[in-house]
């Protein structure tokens, strides 16, 4: 078989030529084809390259915001704590001061029935020592101790002074028409005269002197001049250490 240089010249040509054409209208379209899907598939890389960083950036901020938020809850936390510890102790302070004026009120309410107790019992006690007093003077006195408060009388009252009878006269007021001697015993006439002497000095003369004799008086005399009374004897004197140990 002898080598056709036109027939390999012409193969050459053919191959050549179907080279050009699977370059021309194959390669170069398939070239498209994966340059396409290449740039696609690099879009969709580059897409979820960019999503996975937006992810990314939406996870840091989400677990930013997630350490805010627990932050933010720790802070609520302790300001509630910090607040109701404040309510506590106010509310606790509160029970101490009502707590403290109820143990005041309860003292002095204590302080004041003891103190009504005493009082009644020091009532009682004096009441019970002024019968036993009226008792043992009644039974002790006599017209002596009567004339001892006589005496006594008559002498305070000489000693009194110009200003002292001026202020007993602006007591009475206008003078009366007569004065009233009460005795528990009867008076001599001495006692009687030496009386209106002394009468007369811290008033008037002219005055007249009544005498009436009352045995509730146990021994001494009651003066009434007008509004005006003058007490020495012993039951007044006891009545009037009754009302004044009462007043105290």
């Amino acid at each position: 078989m002898e080598l056709s240089w036109t027939t390999f010249v012409l193969e050459i040509i053919n191959f050549l030529v179907l080279v050009w054409i699977l370059k021309r209208f194959l390669y170069k379209p398939v070239l498209k084809v994966i340059a396409r899907r290449q740039a696609g598939i690099e879009k969709r890389l580059s897409d979820a390259e960019a999503l996975h960083a937006d992810a990314e950036k939406l996870q840091i901020q989400y677990e930013g915001r997630l350490a805010d938020w627990e932050q933010e809850r720790q802070q609520a936390r302790e300001s509630l704590a910090r607040e109701l510890d404040t309510e506590r102790t106010r509310k606790m302070e509160e029970l101490q001061t009502a707590l403290k004026q109820e143990r005041e009120k309860a003292r002095v309410a204590e302080s004041h029935r003891q103190a009504d107790a005493l009082r009644k019992i020091e009532e009682s006690a004096l009441r019970q020592g002024a019968r036993f007093a009226t008792r043992l003077l009644e039974q002790a006195s006599g017209p002596d101790t009567e004339a001892r408060l006589v005496e006594l009388l008559i002498t305070e009252l000489s000693r009194l002074t110009a200003e002292q009878i001026a202020a007993l006269r602006n007591n009475y007021g206008n003078a009366p028409e007569s004065i009233e001697v009460i005795s528990a015993f009867p008076l001599s006439d001495d006692q009687c005269h030496r009386l209106e002497q002394a009468l007369a000095s811290i008033t008037t003369p002219s005055i007249s002197v009544q005498f009436e004799q009352n045995s509730e008086l146990i021994a001494g005399v009651k003066i009434t001049i007008g509004p005006w009374a003058l007490a020495a004897n012993i039951r007044d004197e006891l009545k009037g250490f009754m009302e004044l140990a009462h007043n105290e």
